[in-house]
C-alpha cells in the first residue's frame, strides 16, 4: 500500500447525533413514558454507531490502482491529482462542478483532491474525493512508481 486513509466522524458530528437522539428520547418520554424512550434512545444510538462505521470514505492506493469506497480505477488512467483547500473544494463541488464528474465527498471533510482522468472509454473528466490528508494523497498519486 502506498496510501491508505479513512476519515472518521469528528467529535462535533458525534455530539450532534447524541443531541438529536437525546432530544427525541425526551420527547417520547414526555409523550408516552420512559420505557419507550429508552428503547428509542437505544435504537438511535445503534443507528448512529452503524452510520459512523459505514459512512467514512475508505481510500487505498497501491502501485496499480486507486480505490475510493467501492470505486476503483487503474493508475494508468490518472493524469493529474491536485490537492484542494476547503475554499477550492467548496467551489469545485458546487458552482464549478462538471456534471460528468464522479464525486466521493463527505460533508465533515472540508478538503479534497481533484483527480483528472484520461480514459478514452469513460467520459468522466475527473474524480472529486474528500480527504483530510489531501496533500499526501495528491503527492502519492503524482508518483507513478
Amino acid at each position: 500500500m502506498r496510501f491508505t486513509s479513512r476519515d472518521r466522524w469528528p467529535l462535533w458530528l458525534w455530539l450532534f447525533c447524541l443531541f438529536i437522539a437525546a432530544s427525541l428520547s425526551i420527547a417520547v418520554e414526555a409523550a408516552i413514558g420512559s420505557t419507550p424512550a429508552w428503547i428509542v434512545l437505544l435504537v438511535q444510538l445503534l443507528l448512529c454507531g452503524w452510520a459512523a462505521i459505514t459512512t467514512p470514505l475508505h481510500i487505498t492506493l497501491d502501485l496499480e490502482q486507486l480505490c475510493v469506497g467501492k470505486a476503483q480505477i487503474d493508475r494508468r488512467f490518472i493524469r493529474v491529482a491536485t490537492a484542494l483547500t476547503s475554499h477550492e473544494m467548496a467551489l469545485t463541488r458546487g458552482r464549478n462542478a462538471n456534471p460528468l464528474c464522479w464525486m466521493a465527498i463527505r460533508f465533515w471533510v472540508s478538503t479534497g483532491v481533484k483527480i483528472e482522468i484520461s480514459d478514452p472509454l469513460d467520459p468522466t473528466p475527473y474524480w472529486l474525493v474528500s480527504a483530510k490528508r489531501a496533500s499526501a494523497l495528491a503527492e502519492a498519486l503524482s508518483h507513478k512508481n
